[in-house]
């Protein structure tokens, strides 16, 4: 995920929970964003499984 752009992150973030993709996928993404201290340019949004 380090190649991502930091905008192509946040963007598939919010495209990976509406196409209602893995869990675990999306945890990996929301740790690249906490990693790179993104977590102010995102809304997360959990979803109940």
């Amino acid at each position: 995920m380090e190649h991502l752009s930091d905008d192509l992150l946040i963007e598939s973030y919010y495209t990976a929970n509406e196409l209602n993709l893995s869990v675990d996928f999306i945890t990996l993404i929301e740790e690249e964003i906490q990693r790179r201290s993104l977590s102010h340019k995102v809304k997360y949004t959990k979803k109940s499984s």
